[in-house]
């Protein structure tokens, strides 16, 4: 290959975004790269590193009440959201409800779904027993950890 043709690849690499630059002419071939430099604290995207603990976010504490209300004590076990979305009690607006105040549920029964991100994700009952509240309203948001419904 003529070395010409190879310092006008080098310079087009220079003048460009590319950082990596491959040819093949017949039995010959050239590879070019660069690297650029990384500025501190620059991180590649194909690397995960955690966040540093300045940026952790800090843990929970009991806000203070407000006008005398109490903070929410359910009696029975609090099923919670696994993530955020939106929550449904039936798997279509026609169909009927998963499950409604009273009803028996066995561990691993789906009792709603929360939808996230487009995806439908069916909320199963992590204990046996009976529902005695159901604390969100039918296509509420949700957040992560907020009780659904109660189980005794």
């Amino acid at each position: 290959m003529d070395i010409r043709k190879i310092k006008k690849l080098i310079e087009l690499l220079e003048e460009s975004d590319v950082e990596e630059l491959e040819i093949h002419e017949g039995d010959d071939s050239v590879r070019i790269s660069r690297r650029r430099e990384q500025l501190p604290g620059a991180q590649y995207l194909s690397h995960y590193a955690p966040p540093p603990a300045q940026y952790a976010p800090a843990p929970e504490t009991p806000g203070p009440v407000e006008d005398g209300a109490q903070p929410a004590v359910f009696s029975g076990h609090a099923l919670r959201s696994p993530m955020v979305g939106t929550f449904y009690r039936s798997p279509s607006p026609t169909a009927d409800s998963f499950v409604e105040i009273g009803q028996q549920v066995k561990a691993g029964e789906v009792v709603c779904i929360v939808e996230a991100m487009k995806m439908m994700n069916q909320i199963e009952a992590d204990k046996s027993g009976k529902v005695t509240e159901i604390l969100v309203d039918n296509g509420q948001p949700v957040e992560f950890d907020q009780p659904l419904l109660i189980i005794s």
